[in-house]
């Protein structure tokens, strides 16, 4: 992907930094998805048992999608910081254990409980001890994406995805970002329609980063709506309804066909995003196969799609899919 020019002075809507699917109110979700292996660790982890989460990292090899997405979650536990601290002081040189700290301190760090610079400090640890590993680089992005500069977010971005171009967490970063840059002209174009493009077309045909220019569009609809440029009711605007967007959801959609037998769980965030934008678009019938694809992992994206409620315009999308 050719240089990003700078992030112009867009006025910031709301959004989680993390770009972590937050949880449903009902409890129900959760952020692991379908990674069964995940759930186990997660849950020896939680008893003081590293065991489970050191077999599941070393066995994840570099998978680094699968990874990053292991990592992250691991990272949520409350207690996350301190056992990893722990399984650092018994095993000084293990990238894992040292990933591991760094991403739960940046996942504190978001929340207000821990100072950005020491969780920048342990990225940078973890990224000595694993220099080809880019997930201590995806939470070095997580950190400039909500504290840093835009010269940190962009500049954090083409490190990490030196080691991993097709990095599907960091593209989400990225295009959250530049969805909050200030739009001129017609409303198909923005600039982070183009590069959510041109990310899809330069990656290999079997990579998730294909719906990335319908989450450009959901992230940008989060913009407009955010700042009372568009309905709180994505399908009362007429977002989706652009020959531009109509043809990037025919292609998403067409993509999914192919390749729905993946089961990376991260790919349920990317059928949320199409069932969703499908649903809005007017396209029923094909929203409602990928609602029922996902399941129980139907679940509101990581960010707001509207200022008022952030869970209402998603339910509102799958009822009218399935026709509840």
């Amino acid at each position: 992907m050719p240089p990003l020019p700078p992030l112009l002075g867009a006025r910031r809507a709301p959004t989680d930094p993390s770009g972590e699917t937050a949880q449903d109110d009902s409890g129900a979700f959760d952020a692991a998805l379908d990674d069964a292996e995940l759930r186990t660790a997660r849950t020896a982890l939680a008893q003081g048992r590293r065991q489970a989460a050191r077999s599941l990292l070393v066995h994840t090899g570099d998978d680094w999608d699968r990874r990053g997405h292991r990592l992250t979650v691991l990272a949520r536990d409350p207690y996350a910081a301190a056992w990893a601290a722990d399984w650092l002081a018994a095993e000084p040189g293990s990238a894992d254990a040292a990933t591991l700290l760094a991403l739960a301190l940046v996942r504190r760090a978001l929340r207000g409980k821990e100072e950005p610079g020491r969780a920048r400090d342990a990225c940078g640890t973890a990224a000595a001890l694993a220099p080809a590993d880019p997930t201590p680089w995806l939470g070095l992005l997580l950190l400039a994406r909500a504290f840093g500069s835009e010269k940190a977010l962009l500049g954090t971005f083409a490190e990490l995805c030196r080691r991993h171009p097709e990095h599907h967490h960091a593209h989400h970063l990225l295009i959250a970002g530049l969805a909050e840059r200030p739009g001129g002209g017609r409303s198909e174009a923005h600039e982070v329609y183009d590069v959510a493009e041109l990310a899809a077309a330069e990656a290999p045909a079997d990579s998730p980063l294909a719906v990335l220019p319908v989450v450009a569009y959901a992230e940008r609809y989060r913009v407009l709506a955010a700042t009372g440029l568009a309905p709180d009711d994505p399908a009362a605007s007429r977002h989706w309804s652009g020959p531009r967007a109509r043809r990037i959801l025919r292609a998403s959609f067409d993509w999914w066909l192919e390749w729905e037998h993946d089961e990376h769980p991260r790919r349920h965030i990317d059928l949320n995003h199409l069932a969703f934008a499908l649903s809005c678009a007017g396209r029923p019938a094909e929203a409602a196969a990928l609602f029922q694809r996902i399941g129980e992992h139907a679940t509101p994206a990581p960010w707001s799609y509207t200022r008022r409620d952030p869970l209402a315009a998603f339910r509102a999308a799958r009822a009218r899919a399935l026709g509840q």
